[in-house]
């Protein structure tokens, strides 16, 4: 499977990680724009099962409003997108790699400095989970 983001595989209950996620994100500088639970939305519309997942939608609002001023359209990537999932009775916390979006934008030297700035905040976010 090709590796999307940055994770890890944390010892903690599902609801521990979801909480200490949202902390870890306040304390790099990203709010959560939006929650979407995933397994409760697959049962509500498909009347299936599955583990619980979480996608959370965070915003680091100085690195999107730089990101958006150096191309209006890099707001179809944004927020950066953080998962939580149960996987074998473990917890896997990921997150895109921001890297991702200078792949998309291009060769564009503020695109290349979000993302590093980005993927730094985010790497030091999921260490801490």
């Amino acid at each position: 499977m090709k590796e999307l983001g940055i994770s890890r595989t944390v010892d903690l209950g599902y609801d521990e990680t979801v909480e200490k996620v949202r902390a870890t994100l306040a304390n790099e500088g990203f709010g959560v724009l939006s929650e979407i639970p995933i397994h409760e939305k697959l049962k509500e519309k498909l009347g299936v099962e599955f583990r619980r997942y979480m996608i959370l939608g965070a915003c680091n609002p100085p690195l999107a409003h730089k990101a958006l001023q150096s191309n209006p359209e890099i707001g179809l990537l944004l927020p950066c997108n953080v998962v939580v999932y149960e996987n074998e009775g473990k917890t896997v916390v990921s997150a895109i790699d921001p890297d991702m979006m200078v792949t998309v934008a291009g060769d564009n030297a503020v695109m290349k400095e979000v993302a590093a700035d980005a993927r730094a905040r985010l790497e030091r976010a999921i260490a801490a989970v």
